[in-house]
């Protein structure tokens, strides 16, 4: 087995982190996913029937393209995007939402279930829901229903009833949090569509299957433009899904840099992060074991991020031992460096990412500076800005 191996063991572990810490009542619900999804990746309809909605529904294969006018300003590496904002509903969430509503609707499940934070999770499984004609409910903390107002109307416009929250922080975390308490009252009939690589086994190996396809398509794209792979490969990790979809089609070649960014907010000194994999240690949360944010008794630690889909005290148990065999680095970046990527983005190239994938734009700029003009850099574009450009204007004034 190569060292990089991306499938969990039989109880859901990636090295040690992962599993199912869930109470007994629970297990054989998620036993009986993880079965039912075991069945699926290797039924001929179920793959037929995702892959047709991702051609002719979502827009895939989203394209690769060349920064030319990015990578001369900065003079060194050459910066190449992963266009996942131009997928329908704006982000890459839709290509495991898509996943999850399909085998919700094969397993007879009555009502589809998710927290989201940014918002996309919850706009594209809503998107979903309408898809495979299921009820849907999303729970949002009460700060980023405020940030995101868009993406509240547009799930509401889907036929999405979308719960304020307003306990704890009122933000991603404590989203989770109400989602959960409800998905417990009818676990029979609701299926829990999580939003990231997160929570107990299978869902941080089922979301990231789903996400695979990023990877796998990007590989053949940029050989086929460029004529090898990429030298380095950035993305923005909160949960984790976007980037571990593009990075694990490229674990393996290790003459590849890869690199996950983590959003340093305010500053470490302030408290005002969200930096997981950098500060956080051991812990649990969320139905698994992982790198955590936390305080002295090993509660989740209030977070902060100006991107309301990377303020989460956790992240995905793969990351964390990928993190600890030293396959991937993870790097920090501010706010004040994700809004001015966000700003040189959209005007060198016309293109305004989410805050969220800034904090990749940010770090790449960053990194190209420091290599000469022969490496190339990847980075998974991972959603569009729409959501965010009221709150933007609002942070920076006039523009």
């Amino acid at each position: 087995m190569n060292k990089y191996d991306i499938d969990p063991d039989k109880n859901g572990f990636f090295g040690e982190y992962g599993g199912q810490i869930i109470p007994p009542e629970l297990k054989p619900i998620f036993d009986e996913i993880n079965d039912f999804y075991s069945q699926m990746k290797n039924d001929k309809s179920f793959q037929d029937e995702l892959s047709y909605l991702l051609k002719h529904y979502v827009g895939r294969p989203s394209p690769i393209y060349y920064a030319q006018k990015l990578s001369e300003k900065y003079g060194g590496a050459q910066i190449y995007f992963k266009r996942e904002d131009l997928n329908h509903t704006g982000a890459h969430k839709i290509n495991h939402t898509l996943g999850e509503a399909l085998i919700a609707k094969r397993m007879g499940k009555k009502k589809l279930l998710a927290e989201t934070g940014a918002g996309q999770h919850g706009v594209a499984l809503a998107t979903a829901a309408a898809v495979v004609g299921l009820p849907c409910e999303i729970h949002m903390g009460e700060i980023d229903i405020a940030k995101q107002a868009p993406n509240v109307t547009r799930m509401k416009i889907l036929g999405a009833k979308v719960v304020p929250v307003k306990m704890g922080t009122r933000s991603l975390k404590d989203a989770v949090d109400s989602a959960f308490n409800e998905f417990v009252k009818d676990p029979a009939n609701t299926f829990f569509g999580i939003g990231s690589v997160v929570g107990p086994h299978p869902f941080p190996m089922m979301v990231r299957d789903f996400q695979r396809i990023v990877g796998i398509e990007a590989r053949q794209q940029f050989k086929e433009l460029v004529g090898k792979n990429p030298d380095n490969l950035v993305a923005c990790v909160g949960g984790g899904s976007n980037a571990i979809g593009l990075f694990s089609a490229f674990l393996e070649d290790e003459g590849i840099d890869i690199y996950g960014v983590e959003p340093s907010g305010r500053g470490l000194d302030l408290g005002e992060h969200a930096a997981t994999l950098t500060l956080g240690k051991p812990g649990n949360i969320h139905g698994m074991h992982t790198y955590l944010l936390q305080d002295d008794k090993g509660e989740a630690q209030p977070v902060y991020s100006i991107a309301s889909g990377l303020d989460y005290p956790g992240v995905g148990p793969q990351h964390s031992f990928l993190k600890d065999i030293k396959r991937i680095k993870y790097e920090l970046i501010n706010d004040e460096e994700c809004l001015a990527a966000f700003m040189e983005l959209s005007k060198l190239e016309g293109i305004i990412p989410a805050l969220e994938s800034a904090h990749a734009v940010a770090f790449a700029i960053k990194l190209a500076t420091k290599l000469p003009k022969d490496k190339t850099i990847l980075v998974n574009l991972s959603g569009r800005g729409d959501k965010d450009i009221d709150f933007v204007v609002e942070k920076i004034g006039k523009i």
